[in-house]
């Protein structure tokens, strides 16, 4: 993972895991169908974004998808902040 991805997991771990790191979390690990994220924590997710990327709350896209995985997570805020500069 690059270090944006390894952030967002870190923050993953943090918030929803209690701290617990595991292997299995890995980019592409289904946060939602494995019961990591649920809809309050796509809330949760969006606003740590939003505060730690200066990215407009408006302009994340609600949608599981955007937030089925740390790398569907990190690409999004990739884009995001690329469309910003």
């Amino acid at each position: 993972m690059n270090s944006l991805a390894d952030e967002i997991r870190g923050y993953i771990v943090t918030e929803f895991l209690d701290g617990e790191d595991t292997a299995d979390l890995t980019a592409d690990f289904d946060l939602i169908d494995n019961g990591v994220v649920d809809s309050l924590g796509v809330v949760r997710v969006v606003a740590h974004l939003s505060r730690t990327y200066a990215i407009p709350a408006d302009d994340i896209p609600l949608t599981p998808d955007s937030f089925r995985s740390i790398g569907a997570i990190s690409a999004f805020v990739e884009n995001a902040t690329k469309a910003a500069a």
